[in-house]
């Protein structure tokens, strides 16, 4: 398991991914071999989140396509996010975000989970009522997704886990109070683009999927000797699906009497 070392191999296809996103350069092809597995695609991650010039203050969580969880035995995946792309949004508001334009871009409701405490080494995942005890807030969130590479998608899982999970940013939106009592159907998200209608969903209760998700991840970071901190964020996994944006589109993200928000796009630029 990858603990932060990954091998000569790992670290060149990750210093060429690390400049095509600081450059903001769209790139014709893969640059590199396409890592077999997915502990290879997590070696290149680890490469690039040490190359990278920004603190992880958080997870974003997606789960894998139906070909790559039967191929790789694992239903979801794990990729860094970043401090300087957090954006915190109150309801009724509007907040620009940054996608690499002629790459792939995208914008997913998702609960954002706040974690409340350090999580100890030797936290057992099995029970909900534990993992309760580790969220401090739930919020109405969403995941920018975007890569230089317009084609990430297609080449699957290891593709995506390569180059950051493809994150470009977590927005923090309306918190969901009480999230633990809610009923199962008190949430119901609609996003739109450009005033269209592009998927609407009720997700069930936070404790469902969203805990599935930190279960996951938990796991995923105690085998590589990753820590999870106080205040860690975690980005839950799409609930409406993968929306795809363009730069100067506006969506919206709507969580019902929870409330909503706007996100407009702007192209990133070489850092």
């Amino acid at each position: 398991m990858h603990s932060g070392a990954y091998t000569r191999e790992e670290q060149a296809l990750s210093e060429q991914l690390v400049k095509a996103r600081l450059e903001a350069m769209v790139p014709k092809e893969f640059p590199g071999r396409l890592p077999a597995d997915l502990e290879q695609a997590y070696g290149v991650q680890a490469a690039s989140i040490a190359q990278w010039p920004d603190e992880v203050v958080g997870w974003k969580v997606a789960r894998l396509t139906p070909g790559d969880r039967d191929r790789f035995a694992q239903e979801r995946l794990a990729g860094p996010v970043y401090r300087s792309t957090v954006q915190a949004v109150a309801s009724g508001s509007e907040i620009i975000t940054q996608i690499y334009d002629g790459g792939f871009a995208a914008i997913e409701a998702e609960v954002v989970l706040e974690l409340g405490q350090d999580v100890p080494r030797d936290f057992d995942t099995a029970k909900d009522s534990d993992l309760a005890g580790l969220v401090a807030k739930a919020y109405c969130g969403a995941e920018i997704a975007s890569s230089p590479m317009p084609f990430v998608i297609d080449l699957g899982a290891t593709s995506i886990i390569s180059d950051m999970g493809i994150n470009a940013g977590v927005i923090v939106g309306p918190e969901i109070a009480d999230f633990l009592s809610l009923s199962d159907d008190a949430l119901s998200v609609r996003v739109t683009v450009n005033g269209e209608v592009v998927g609407e969903a009720d997700p069930g209760p936070v404790s469902g999927s969203p805990f599935d998700a930190l279960r996951f991840l938990i796991d995923h970071c105690h085998a590589r000797g990753i820590w999870l901190a106080k205040g860690s964020l975690v980005s839950s996994g799409m609930i409406t699906g993968v929306h795809d944006v363009t730069v100067g589109c506006k969506a919206r993200v709507d969580y019902g009497k929870f409330g909503w928000f706007d996100v407009a796009f702007e192209p990133i630029g070489r850092k």
